[in-house]
């Protein structure tokens, strides 16, 4: 029973909670065996939290025999990526210099799913700060995909995507400020939401781009948590009512995907994709249609994303490099390059990035996305890759030569995160070396429910997500 728990939804352990046919208690006892046997291998947890949370356990069993009516996420156990507050729990950032940092007080985000009940199983690798777009670490080493140790999880919501992917607990928080979420997801097989700007608020506030939120193995599950934890808070000034419409009953959609208009495009005009990324996304747009939805391909025109990127996150890059560097903290080269870069960024550049340039990048998605209700394209554009380092390496993708792989795989995400677009990642098969591929559903601004709706119809027709990896 332990090993079947570890494939258990949220959904699916809740009504099992409801029937008494399971305990929380088991249920975290079966995440932690879970985590004792694939971390080793994996490399996904920073901070294990083991014994709070049998006791949280034991207080979730007793609240359930007292017949309490509890929330969907009540007694679900579930990680927290390492850039997220826990209050009185580690939290290091991925860096050396933050490996005894233990926070006061927790993320907007966190909190809101403590006050759910969710049940924390410790927290995840990333990269330090989120700064590099694999998942390697100064203070942890590399993470894998469940699919293939060895080969690089992403980033920099690696070690989120590749534990629930992994069985240790069917829900991650995650963040993601050019893909994130959704790249990991893509390399490990997971399902990852990036919200609209401001719907999750987070307590910096200081930048739309980036934004926390959910990973699952189903769509389900993402958009429950993805409930739970939206909604304005005063301490972030880009954070936004509740939506009108509840992303669970919008996962809950009934029915095919008939009448649903779906725009398709394979690079988004960053014209490189590896060729089993390009078969499996003509299969998906098979499936979409067998389905029942339209599906016209359509191009679109945007910035060269690195060049944009350093206009935009070059001087982070840059003050981020100074501070570590006065605090003898050793650098991996990327981000000292990029720190570097941003030196010749000028003032002008950076206005023109942040007031015309996104502007310009979000009416390039509403012009393709003109009579559709989402956009598709795929998450990546290869698949999951042997590790190298901060920047992954490199090799020729369809004949051309390209830019490192950890810094390829965010061409397709980094986009929809200027535009402050919802996006979602869904698996949407294996390639001919037995590694997943997501399929990204990005939506109209503040459609999220829409992309949620979609997204899962589109997962109930197929069983991608119901595979799991031999570990």
């Amino acid at each position: 029973m332990s090993d079947d728990l570890c494939w258990k939804s949220a959904a699916e352990l809740g009504e099992l909670y409801r029937r008494r046919e399971v305990s929380p208690v088991e249920a975290v006892d079966a995440a932690l065996d879970r985590m004792d046997q694939v971390d080793p291998v994996l490399n996904i947890m920073v901070t294990v939290t083991a014994d709070q949370a049998r006791a949280d356990a034991e207080e979730a069993e007793r609240r359930l025999r007292a017949g309490e009516e509890l929330p969907p996420l009540f007694g679900v156990p579930m990680t927290v990526k390492d850039l997220a507050e826990t209050a009185g729990v580690r939290t290091t950032y991925g860096c050396t210099a933050f490996a005894e940092n233990v926070p006061e007080q927790d993320a907007i985000g966190w909190a809101r799913l403590k006050a759910q009940g969710v049940i924390l199983l410790g927290k995840t690798t990333t990269p330090e700060f989120g700064l590099l777009g694999v998942t390697e670490s100064k203070l942890t080493g590399s993470t894998s995909t469940p699919w293939r140790p060895g080969y690089n999880a992403g980033g920099s919501s690696g070690g989120a995507a590749a534990a629930v992917v992994a069985g240790v607990g069917p829900v991650a928080w995650g963040s993601d400020g050019g893909g994130s979420i959704r790249v990991p997801s893509s390399l490990c097989g997971a399902v990852g939401i990036k919200p609209s700007i401001g719907r999750v608020p987070t307590a910096s506030g200081v930048d739309g781009d980036s934004t926390d939120g959910p990973l699952a193995r189903t769509v389900l599950d993402a958009a429950t948590v993805l409930e739970a934890t939206a909604g304005h808070h005063p301490s972030d000034r880009f954070s936004v009512p509740r939506d009108t419409r509840d992303y669970i009953e919008a996962a809950l959609t009934p029915g095919d995907l008939t009448g649903v208009r779906v725009a398709a495009c394979h690079d988004l005009g960053q014209g490189v994709l590896d060729p089993d990324v390009r078969r499996l996304f003509t299969q998906a747009l098979d499936d979409l249609r067998a389905a029942g939805a339209t599906v016209e391909e359509v191009g679109i025109q945007l910035p060269d994303t690195m060049r944009f990127f350093d206009h935009v996150n070059g001087y982070e890059y840059l003050e981020f490099a100074e501070q570590m560097q006065a605090d003898g903290v050793e650098l991996w080269p990327m981000i000292l390059e990029l720190a570097e870069r941003a030196k010749s960024v000028t003032g002008r550049q950076v206005s023109a990035a942040f007031r015309q340039g996104k502007t310009d990048i979000y009416n390039a998605f509403a012009a393709a996305m003109t009579g559709a209700d989402v956009l598709v394209t795929p998450t990546t554009p290869v698949p999951a890759f042997p590790h190298g380092g901060d920047y992954g390496p490199t090799r020729l993708v369809d004949g051309r030569e390209t830019m490192p792989l950890g810094l390829l795989i965010h061409q397709m995400t980094e986009p929809p995160s200027h535009a402050g677009l919802p996006a979602i990642s869904v698996p949407c098969g294996f390639g001919s070396e037995g590694l997943p591929i997501g399929l990204q559903f990005i939506g109209h601004l503040w459609a999220d429910a829409d992309v949620i709706s979609v997204a899962a119809r589109y997962q109930r027709a197929t069983d991608w997500h119901t595979r799991h990896p031999e570990l």
